[in-house]
């Protein structure tokens, strides 16, 4: 077992990368399903999530060449199974991608429910809606969606909510359907852009993604090239609210300064100060600046990412006055609230509200990484906290940052990866 050590008390300064963007990869990766040729990615995050995936696609009979750590060529041509094995398939959220990209390539597909981070009802009924109007029967028995289509065929689908799983599964699917596809009230997160731009480069007819209606004008076939995954907006947003936590003054490159600015808004808000270049973002508090409470709530992009939900409450946690968190995405996103109150916050948590009462400081004890994002959010709790932290369950965390403890220690955090032997 591995566990995350950290002393805290450290002021973060200096400046790191940001590595590609987990949400885009897992997107994009899928979508190779539908060229019958090599596509390459670059700047994919070296992550558990990504070499799982690749692992999932050479199972179908994908060849992947590895060409470094964060590029990969892609050849899908000679991929002809539509069934997934299960097992990998259970370990990851994104894998339900794996459903539009196989129904859109065969018009058929046979994939095990997914698994990933559990924060209560995530229902796939806009996916299968989606599905049904371009053609597909489905069937969600036995913990399998089992689709199929004699042809698939351009619709209109109006989401009834906005969720960016049905909007990237759908899209999959209807790039080779026959006609036209608009789809309404769709998703406008970065990751649903830049998958666009990867299908568009290899000969896609996609419209109007980053707004709330796409059109998909369908063709025959794909064809090969290459694509650079943009920058991480999470893990860009993850060093932003660590660098406000401990009070310090880090620059981020590599990234796009657009998507992060409903996390700038809310720092700003709060007393922390943002410098913005082209592909930079300076993040830094100024001495003896009062800092103050803020209310928030994380909703689908361009509003406040729930992917961040965990790490501004975090920041708040020593921030005076009391600030209130809202959810309004997931079901059961504040169970990380427990680990923290373990380190002296002083939060209340009803229902999809959290009011957070800040305390002078967090003290170092032990604690678990309940998710990707809560374990982001603990490892910046033992930044800001006295004391020696350690943090279990660590995995969560390897899913979705590359060379965290890495890029932490070069700023000036005391963290390190211990292997325990039971």
């Amino acid at each position: 077992m591995e566990k995350i050590i950290i002393r805290g008390g450290n002021r973060l300064e200096g400046s790191i990368d940001i590595s590609g963007a987990k949400n885009a990869a897992v997107a994009i990766i899928p979508a190779c399903l539908l060229v019958k040729d090599k596509c390459r990615l670059e700047n994919l995050p070296d992550i558990k999530d990504v070499k799982l995936f690749l692992n999932i696609l050479r199972s179908l009979g994908a060849v992947i060449e590895t060409v470094d750590k964060n590029t990969v060529d892609i050849d899908c041509t000679n991929v002809k199974s539509f069934s997934p094995d299960g097992d990998m398939t259970r370990k990851m959220r994104g894998s339900s991608y794996l459903m539009g990209a196989l129904l859109g390539r065969f018009s058929k597909c046979v994939v095990s429910a997914p698994g990933g981070c559990d924060f209560g009802t995530r229902p796939i009924d806009q996916h299968i809606k989606g599905f049904e109007a371009l053609g597909a029967e489905c069937d969600c028995s036995y913990g399998k969606v089992t689709a199929s289509a004699e042809k698939l065929t351009g619709a209109h689908v109006y989401f009834d909510v906005t969720s960016v799983g049905a909007t990237v599964n759908v899209m999959l699917c209807a790039v080779l359907a026959e006609g036209v596809s608009i789809l309404e009230n769709a998703a406008k997160e970065p990751h649903i852009v830049d998958l666009a731009h990867f299908l568009n480069a290899m000969g896609a007819k996609i419209r109007g993604a980053g707004t709330d209606t796409i059109k998909i004008t369908g063709v025959k076939s794909l064809h090969g090239g290459t694509h650079t995954i943009i920058p991480d907006q999470i893990e860009a947003g993850t060093f932003m609210l660590a660098a406000a936590a401990t009070r310090g003054d880090v620059t981020l490159n590599n990234v796009i300064p657009r998507h992060l600015e409903s996390i700038s808004a809310k720092l700003i808000e709060s007393g922390i100060s943002i410098e913005e270049r082209d592909d930079s973002i300076r993040v830094f508090y100024e001495e003896g600046k009062k800092l103050k409470k803020i209310s928030f709530i994380a909703l689908p992009y361009p509003g406040y990412p729930t992917d961040m939900q965990p790490q501004l409450v975090t920041y708040l946690s020593t921030v005076p006055g009391t600030s209130k968190a809202r959810e309004g995405v997931w079901d059961d996103r504040f169970r990380y609230v427990g680990e923290l109150k373990r380190m002296g916050a002083d939060i209340t948590v009803e229902g999809k509200l959290a009011i957070i009462n800040g305390v002078p400081k967090l003290m170092g004890t032990s604690v678990r990484a309940t998710d990707l994002r809560g374990g982001a959010a603990m490892i910046i709790a033992g930044l800001m906290a006295d004391g020696t932290t350690e943090i279990t369950d660590i995995h969560h965390i390897d899913r979705g940052y590359e060379n965290f403890e890495e890029k932490f220690a070069s700023l000036g955090g005391d963290i390190h990866r211990i292997t325990v032997f039971e």
